[in-house]
């Protein structure tokens, strides 16, 4: 490989940042571009909806490097600009006002982005998101003592604002498509869970909600109307309602895309010179033997070290399993593994759930697909450990707290 080849990263988030770092420590000595659309450079998600949301973080803590350590390492950063087009065959991407860069290898962590309410009224002022520094700051100003919030989604952003909101002394309702929040993820018990969690913190979740519509006056939101008829007040209204990858780019150049950027192990997509890493990506996962996307910090945080090797020429592999967090609350929990329905036929506890003090086990068979701990700490090894090591393991042991862990394994 020629050192003076030219390597372009476009994504202004976790992923992108965290490629640049491995790039340059990895060995790579030619020009390295990054572009993103905001005017910030590469920052970290989850504490917009966590620690800097509730005021526990500064804004400087959200970034993935210091200004300085790009002019260091000589990674040129344009910013505020989005990119356009991708021309494969040229090796080129094209940015808004007309500036092409060439590439000889491109990497897309493009993430992703909210979806959109499209009831009546949801383009009034204060119908907020959740994906952005700004959108993070909104949140926060709105948040105060005895707002009305209405949080539509019950998913991890749902949840999260919603205990943000309670903890500045708003008043929440959340509203969920479902019966329990986070049912579809997480199956009943752990679900029941995270439902007593949030009304024991007052929070009113409504399930089975349709919204019918917005209304307010001025311009701005003042009530979230139901279709069964209730009218809900809200000084704010947030939407959490899912997320969809940022794949246009990709689309229009060719590649390969099917909920997300498809990509083998080794995070190359269908086109020669172009990887993917992050949320945007579909990668072929070897452990669990499926295509993956996840849209966790811990994907855009550990992805870009395998796509750097793989477009420096290296044999490198993604196969770590699934993990992401969350805090709500007294409540901090790790999930590690993959699962969906159907995929487990039961869920065994060790430890008091009443307590929210336990470990949860996802079981296929006798093995273990699937762990989250829950105000229980320093686990997450051994539970992965036992999900790789397709251990078969006895339920009455697994749920023994006096069973260490590790001693499950073969």
């Amino acid at each position: 490989m020629s050192p003076v080849e030219t390597f372009v990263v476009v994504g202004g988030g976790l992923a992108a940042g965290k490629a640049a770092e491995a790039l340059r420590e990895h060995g790579h000595r030619g020009p390295l571009v990054v572009i993103g659309d905001e005017q910030e450079r590469p920052y970290i998600r989850p504490p917009l909806s966590k620690g800097y949301l509730l005021g526990k973080e500064e804004r400087d803590s959200i970034f993935v490097h210091a200004q300085e350590w790009y002019r260091e390492n000589e990674v040129d950063l344009v910013l505020g600009t989005r990119a356009r087009a991708v021309d494969a065959r040229a090796g080129e991407v094209e940015l808004e006002g007309g500036r092409r860069v060439a590439y000889d290898k491109l990497l897309l962590a493009t993430g992703s982005s909210p979806r959109r309410l499209t009831v009546p009224g949801a383009d009034l002022d204060n119908v907020l998101y959740l994906r952005r520094v700004g959108d993070s700051e909104r949140l926060k100003a709105a948040f105060t003592e005895g707002a009305r919030i209405v949080v539509i989604g019950d998913g991890w952003i749902g949840l999260e604002t919603a205990a943000a909101a309670r903890t500045a002394g708003a008043h929440v309702t959340v509203l969920g498509h479902g019966e329990l929040p986070l049912l579809k993820v997480l199956g009943r018990e752990a679900a029941e869970v995270f439902a007593h969690l949030h009304r024991d913190h007052g929070v009113v979740l409504r399930p089975g909600a349709e919204v019918e519509r917005l209304t307010g006056t001025g311009g701005r939101v003042e009530e979230v109307v139901l279709a069964d008829g209730t009218r809900l007040p809200a000084d704010a209204v947030v939407v959490g309602v899912g997320v969809t990858p940022n794949v246009r780019l990709a689309q229009e150049a060719g590649l390969e895309v099917s909920n997300g950027i498809v990509t083998d192990a080794h995070l190359r997509t269908s086109a020669p010179d172009i990887y993917a890493a992050g949320d945007v990506a579909n990668a072929y996962h070897p452990v669990l033997e499926r295509h993956l996307r996840v849209e966790h910090w811990a994907n855009a945080l550990h992805q870009p070290d395998t796509a750097a090797r793989s477009m420096l020429g290296e044999d490198a592999v993604y196969d770590r399993l699934p993990y992401f967090y969350t805090d709500q609350y007294d409540l901090g929990m790790e999930y590690t593994g993959y699962t969906q329905p159907g995929d487990y036929d039961r869920v065994v506890f060790r430890g008091s759930t009443a307590e929210r003090e336990f470990i949860a086990f996802w079981m296929s068979g006798s093995r273990v697909v699937a762990g989250m701990n829950v105000n229980v700490w320093d686990v997450v090894d051994p539970i992965r450990s036992l999900i790789l090591s397709r251990a078969e393991v006895d339920d009455t042991r697994l749920a023994d707290p006096d069973v260490p862990l590790d001693a499950l394994l073969p």
